[in-house]
């Protein structure tokens, strides 16, 4: 099938959408379809995939509208579910209701969806591609990752905030990797590097360079008060890189309930428990390490191409 796939987002920039539009364009070409990544509004397709209900909701009327017969496959987003159903709800649910799919990026997508939605609804995990072995780590810092960009779903400083109350001896070291969502976030960004020794922002990398980093980490943090199913965590897990995570939907989803590397939702003083315990404790980082290392083949790219054909075989 020739497949369009929209994505709201620039092609220039390094974003979730962007990367999961890239990443399945790869795979429907694997699989032997024909896929474009926001192609003009006249190219001829066969199917729409639309990434994001809310910003997508223009592209999927006008589908709709021109080609009653075309499938429409809708991915929801984590501002999708846990935002614009709430805040701007009419475009939103009139994408749900036009799709022929809905696509969820972890379990639980289905308890923040009406439950007239739900029988369109298939979870796809993203994949991700580690390094082929862990890199030692550094000798002299327990470095510990914080990969996403500079924005307030990201609740990005909170790592750096635990990390400004861990005691005297402690060797942690904040490392964070992503662009600032604009000029105020780069400002705050420059300040905490400024004012907390334990802080470093590296800004926007390649995604080797992140790779790299993660291969050699001790540890990375995902402190986001909203996502839909982070790829982030994936490249994590598949780099064997153990993950402390701010207990939210989306991240249950991917972890599971009773993955012991959580923390509450913007608690800077919880985070700095773990943190704390994942320097000095070896028992409690192995146990989180094994925890990941659980969850790890669910991420495989072999495992979310097979999803992405069966929901194709669904809609042909």
């Amino acid at each position: 099938m020739r497949i369009a796939i929209s994505t709201p987002h620039a092609a220039t920039r390094r974003t979730g959408n962007r990367a999961t539009a890239t990443r399945w364009a790869g795979f429907l070409r694997e699989l032997g379809h024909e896929p474009a990544i926001n192609p003009a509004p006249d190219a001829e397709s066969d199917l729409l995939i639309a990434l994001h209900a809310w910003r997508s909701a223009e592209t999927v009327a006008r589908v709709r509208a021109e080609h009653p017969d075309r499938p429409i496959v809708v991915v929801l987003t984590g501002t999708d579910l846990y935002h614009f159903l709430d805040a701007d709800p009419g475009p939103t649910l009139r994408s749900l209701d036009l799709a022929d799919r809905l696509v969820g990026l972890h379990d639980k997508v289905a308890e923040a969806l009406p439950e007239r939605y739900r029988s369109k609804l298939r979870v796809i995990h993203q994949s991700a591609r580690g390094r082929a072995a862990r890199e030692a780590p550094l000798a002299d810092v327990f470095e510990v990752l914080v990969v996403g960009h500079l924005r307030t779903e990201k609740d990005p400083f909170r790592a750096a905030l635990a990390a400004r109350r861990l005691p005297p001896d402690s060797w942690v070291r904040i490392v964070h990797l992503g662009a600032a969502h604009d000029p105020a976030w780069a400002e705050a960004a420059a300040a905490e590097r400024r004012d907390n020794p334990r802080y470093v922002w590296l800004g926007d990398l390649p995604a080797a360079r992140v790779r790299r980093l993660m291969a050699r980490a001790r540890l990375m943090v995902l402190s986001s008060i909203m996502e839909g199913g982070a790829n982030v965590i994936s490249e994590a897990l598949v780099s064997g890189l153990p993950v402390l995570a701010s207990r939210i939907d989306g991240s249950v989803g991917l972890l599971g309930e009773d993955y012991p590397g959580y923390y509450p939702t913007s608690d800077t003083a919880a985070l700095a428990d773990l943190l704390g315990r994942a320097e000095t404790e070896p028992a409690f980082l192995a146990a989180v390490e094994a925890a990941c290392a659980a969850r790890a083949p669910l991420f495989t790219p072999e495992r979310e191409k097979a999803g992405l054909g069966e929901l194709l075989a669904e809609l042909a």
